[in-house]
């Protein structure tokens, strides 16, 4: 994070939207993104958000997500300077409630039946698929630059992983197939007194929703496919689409779910270690998270 990349989009976005602030209250700060709270002269508050490849087009999707009708802050300007983006937003406030698995579950049949913009990435059949290859590839790299060392068991379970990907990843375009927010957790909502309103759009694309519904309640505790399944059914009860479901790639629904979106993260988590952020003292923790969630895909998508 380069404060003095921070400090001058804040002051291009401010400019540019007319906005003069007296304070500024950080609300989240990490290595690819940071989030103020900016304080104006007549009382009022603005968000300014900061944030660094590959988070740089979440103003586009934030933009097409509220046109679609999706209940979104609504973005007040923006700018791109090279590999960073500035944002400033309106300021939804303070939560009155935490979100509720009905709340999610209304969210993502809002997100999920919204129109699809053509710059969403596409994420089908072919790229699920494909991240046990694209996971095992960086973990290669690493290993070839000497970190991620006595991880070789990780290796052995994503090549089982690669091998059975193919058969396992049928069924990813079944509905509901269309917006996924992809960091899709309680901590993505904001319930206000008349609204829920949806947020961190930055890693959006276009595929299966299924992978929202399993990442809802997190990936601290050990994945509980009765749980998912409990809630894909209020997904349908809700006036989702049948085909939630169904089995897929000779698994139920859930397991389907919350074994792919494990494979998810391990490719996600291994991209940040060797690209994004690549800060090798945390190559331990890493290796350890990615670990746990290669087990859980072992398991749940039975190879």
């Amino acid at each position: 994070m380069h404060t003095q990349d921070i400090d001058r989009l804040r002051q291009e976005v401010t400019s540019a939207a007319g906005v003069d602030s007296t304070s500024a209250e950080v609300l989240h700060s990490w290595a690819l993104s940071h989030v103020e709270r900016l304080h104006t002269p007549d009382g009022g508050t603005v968000i300014f958000k900061y944030a660094s490849e590959p988070f740089t087009h979440e103003d586009q999707a934030l933009i097409a997500a509220r046109q679609a009708g999706v209940d979104v802050p609504w973005v007040l300007t923006s700018t791109r300077s090279g590999t960073t983006l500035g944002m400033l937003l309106e300021d939804l406030g303070q939560p009155c409630r935490q979100a509720s698995d009905d709340d999610g579950v209304a969210a993502a049949r809002q997100l999920h039946s919204a129109a699809v913009p053509d710059f969403l990435s596409p994420g089908d059949t072919d790229w699920l698929a494909s991240l046990p290859g694209r996971a095992l590839r960086t973990l290669t790299v690493l290993h070839e630059n000497n970190r991620w060392a006595d991880t070789a068991d990780l290796k052995t379970a994503l090549r089982l992983l690669e091998k059975a990907a193919p058969a396992r990843a049928q069924g990813a375009a079944l509905a509901p197939f269309g917006w996924v927010h992809s960091e899709f957790h309680p901590t993505s909502l904001l319930i206000s007194p008349g609204r829920v309103y949806m947020y961190d759009l930055a890693r959006a694309f276009h595929g299966p929703g299924l992978l929202d519904l399993a990442s809802w309640h997190g990936t601290i505790d050990p994945a509980d496919p009765d749980r998912t399944r409990a809630l894909l059914e209020r997904y349908v009860q809700a006036a989702g689409p049948e085909e939630t479901l169904a089995d897929r790639g000779g698994l139920s629904a859930q397991d389907w779910a919350l074994g792919w979106h494990r494979v998810w993260i391990v490719e996600w988590y291994l991209a940040q270690a060797a690209l994004w952020i690549a800060h090798e003292p945390d190559d331990h923790m890493y290796a350890r998270v990615v670990g746990t969630h290669i087990e859980e895909a072992v398991r749940l998508l039975n190879v």
